[in-house]
C-alpha cells in the first residue's frame, strides 16, 4: 500500500513539475455554434500578437488532423510560437458540426468557411486585447485567409498554399498520374463552371466530382488565388518546402510574385505538414503524416516568430 501512495505522489509531483515549466496556457473557445476552437496563450502578461490559425481541405480538425490521419502539425505550431511569445486561435472545420446541426454536404460552400474564418476575426477585433491579429492559413486555408485578410488583418501567412485556382491544381495532379483522367477532369471543370454540375466525368474522379460535393466545387474554383493575394496591403509572408508533395515551391514563387509586400521562405526538406523530410521516398514523406511525434522543421517557428514579431 504504501509503494502505491508512494507511485500516485511521484505521478502528482512530475504533473506538478510539467506544469511550471509550461510556456503557455490553452482555453477552448466556441465563437459561435459552426466554430469551436483552442486559444493558446504565452504565460507572459502582454499579448501583443494573436495568430488565427486556418486549416487545409476536407475534414480537418483544430490541431491539422483528419480521420486516420494525425501529424498534429498545427497544434505543435501553436505552442511552440506561444513559448516564443505568440498567441494563437485554431479551430475546427464546420464539417465537425454537420451532424449536430443537420448540416449536408450538398449544402456547403466556400464561402460558408470564409464567414466562418471572418467571424473568428471579428470576435478577436471586439475583443481588443491584441494590437496585432495575423491570419495564417493552410492549403485550403491559404485562399480563405486572403479573402478575410483583405480588410480585417494586420498581415497574413500562407503556408503551403497555392497559387492557382483550385480546378487547375487537381487537374495538373490528375493529369501527372494518368493523362486521361487528366482530361476527364478538365472536361468536368469546365462543365462544371459553365452549368454549376457536371455528369461528364470518369467513375474514378468520383470523390472530387460526387454530386454533393459540386456546389462546394464550383464555389472555390471561382477564386484565383494569385488575384486575391494582390489586393492585401499588408506584409505577407509565404512558406512553403521543397519536399511538399502537395504544393510544389513554383506555387510558393508565383504566389509571392502576386503582390509586392509578399516575402517568400523556401524551407529545405519541409514537407506539406511542416516536417523536415531527407527522403526521397514519397511513401516516407506520406508515413509523416500520421506520426504526431515527429517535430517540426527546426527553421519554422523562427521564420514566423521573425515575421509576426516585426509588425508594427
Amino acid at each position: 500500500m504504501k509503494k502505491l501512495i508512494c507511485f500516485v505522489l511521484l505521478i502528482i509531483s512530475s504533473l506538478t513539475t510539467v506544469a511550471q515549466d509550461t510556456t503557455f496556457t490553452e482555453t477552448e473557445l466556441s465563437i459561435d455554434k459552426f466554430t469551436d476552437g483552442t486559444l493558446s496563450l504565452p504565460t507572459e502578461e502582454n499579448n501583443k500578437y494573436l495568430i488565427i490559425f486556418i486549416q487545409g481541405s476536407g475534414p480537418t480538425d483544430r490541431n491539422g488532423n483528419q480521420p486516420m490521419l494525425q501529424n498534429d502539425g498545427i497544434k505543435k505550431i501553436a505552442r511552440e510560437l506561444a513559448g516564443n511569445g505568440i498567441a494563437s486561435f485554431r479551430y475546427d472545420k464546420r464539417i465537425f458540426k454537420a451532424q449536430e446541426l443537420q448540416l449536408s454536404e450538398k449544402d456547403m460552400i466556400f464561402e460558408d468557411f470564409v464567414e466562418d474564418a471572418k467571424n473568428v476575426v471579428m470576435h478577436f477585433r471586439k475583443e481588443e486585447k491584441f494590437s496585432n491579429i495575423v491570419i495564417a492559413g493552410h492549403s485550403e486555408g491559404s485562399l480563405i485567409g486572403m479573402l478575410v485578410a483583405q480588410e480585417n488583418a494586420d498581415a497574413f501567412i500562407s503556408l503551403a498554399g497555392a497559387a492557382d485556382p483550385i480546378d487547375e491544381i487537381i487537374t495538373e495532379q490528375v493529369t501527372n498520374m494518368a493523362p486521361e483522367l487528366g482530361v476527364s477532369a478538365r472536361t468536368a471543370f469546365d462543365e462544371l463552371a459553365e452549368n454549376g454540375r457536371t455528369s461528364n466525368y470518369s467513375p474514378m474522379l468520383e470523390a472530387v466530382f460526387r454530386p454533393s460535393v459540386q456546389p462546394f466545387m464550383a464555389s472555390w474554383m471561382k477564386y484565383d488565388p494569385s488575384e486575391e493575394i494582390s489586393k492585401l496591403e499588408i506584409p505577407i509572408l509565404v512558406v512553403n518546402g521543397t519536399s511538399d508533395i502537395q504544393v510544389s515551391e513554383e506555387q510558393a514563387q508565383k504566389l509571392a510574385e502576386a503582390n509586392e509586400n509578399s516575402e517568400l521562405v523556401i524551407l529545405d526538406q519541409m514537407n506539406h505538414i511542416f516536417r523536415k523530410i531527407e527522403a526521397k521516398d514519397r511513401l516516407v514523406n506520406s508515413k509523416s503524416y500520421n506520426e504526431p511525434n515527429l517535430p517540426l522543421h527546426p527553421e519554422l517557428i523562427s521564420i514566423l516568430t521573425e515575421f509576426v514579431k516585426e509588425l508594427n
